[in-house]
């Protein structure tokens, strides 16, 4: 009987759709609705080009005015801002010897759709870390750092329990946002202090909950771990790391994605008996209110340490509009 091939079980235009909403079934940032998916930047993708502008009209912040006789009423006008996000390209290639495993199940394309859609999962998760660091490095450098909650403790400070990841501290990184704080609805956390958490009996499970993505609440906050989330060794004497966790608020980040010209192909080589896979993706990946700035970028896109800078980053959205806070903790 002949070997079955990639190329017998996979067929491109179907594969491709099928790893996109795989994908986005397995990430817990869409499925706490996190990262949304927005049309108008699904539409802009559409017409080409590495930078999509948003264009928004920025809040009504004149003073009243108190009318009197025979006085005319100042008429003031509505400003506008400009928001932009920047295109990212990706792609990932592998070989049979990777796959081969995945060959033996009933259904091998689902088999290594599956197993495709798990690393894209973890590559655009990855993607969004790298993007959070470069945003909060530029809120650090040129907003005072208003959007970061710092608990961790310096010297040969005794740890205690303030620095730590608790209840008090999440709700003192909320009050960053004032009264806008109930927009932020989900935490991403590293493992450990999720350990953490569980050791405190501090995690509630509710399974059959869409806020429930699998690792519990906390607060009434959707618990996502992922150990992406920084991790640094400290500078005191009695703490070992310091870790930074992310809160969200729902569509804190858009999401949009357009095809490239050839997003899923496979391929033989003969001469090493070697069946290759290669799929390809274009998206945008955005935090909502913080432009890109295409400041020092050495290829046509940016790499995730490129993300980190902040120098590629500015907010144009006013504060309480923003959906986003950092806490650094000890543990």
């Amino acid at each position: 009987m002949a070997a079955t091939l990639l190329s017998d079980v996979i067929v491109p235009e179907v594969f491709t759709n099928y790893i996109q909403e795989r994908t986005a079934e397995k990430s817990a940032f869409f499925n706490s609705g996190i990262v949304s998916q927005d049309p108008e930047i699904d539409q802009q993708l559409s017409g080409g080009g590495k930078i999509i502008k948003m264009p928004f009209f920025k809040d009504l912040d004149d003073n009243d005015q108190v009318r009197q006789s025979d006085t005319s009423i100042t008429v003031n006008s509505i400003s506008t801002g400009q928001d932009e996000a920047r295109l990212h390209a990706r792609a990932g290639a592998w070989g049979a010897e990777d796959l081969s495993a995945e060959l033996s199940g009933d259904d091998p394309m689902q088999a290594i759709g599956n197993r495709v859609a798990d690393w894209w999962d973890r590559k655009l998760q990855a993607i969004l870390i790298s993007t959070l660091k470069g945003v909060f490095a530029d809120n650090s450098s040129n907003d005072s750092g208003d959007l970061i909650l710092d608990q961790t403790i310096s010297g040969a400070e005794a740890l205690t329990d303030s620095a730590l990841i608790s209840g008090p501290n999440i709700l003192d990184a909320k009050q960053l946002l004032g009264d806008s704080k109930e927009k932020l609805t989900a935490i991403a956390m590293h493992s450990q202090l999720h350990t953490r958490l569980q050791k405190n009996d501090l995690i509630d499970r509710i399974p059959d909950s869409d806020q429930d993505v699998g690792w519990g609440m906390y607060m009434g906050h959707t618990v996502i771990v992922d150990d992406n989330c920084p991790r640094s060794a400290s500078g005191a004497d009695n703490a070992s790391y310091e870790y930074t966790s992310y809160l969200f608020g729902q569509g804190a980040i858009g999401y949009g994605e357009v095809n490239p010209k050839t997003p899923t192909e496979t391929d033989r080589k003969a001469e090493d008996d070697e069946d290759r896979l290669f799929n390809r993706r274009n998206f945008l990946l955005h935090p909502r209110g913080i432009a890109w700035q295409e400041d020092s970028i050495a290829n046509d896109f940016p790499t995730n340490t490129e993300l980190e800078q902040a120098g590629e980053w500015d907010r144009v959205y006013e504060k309480k509009n923003i959906r986003l806070v950092k806490l650094v903790t000890n543990g």
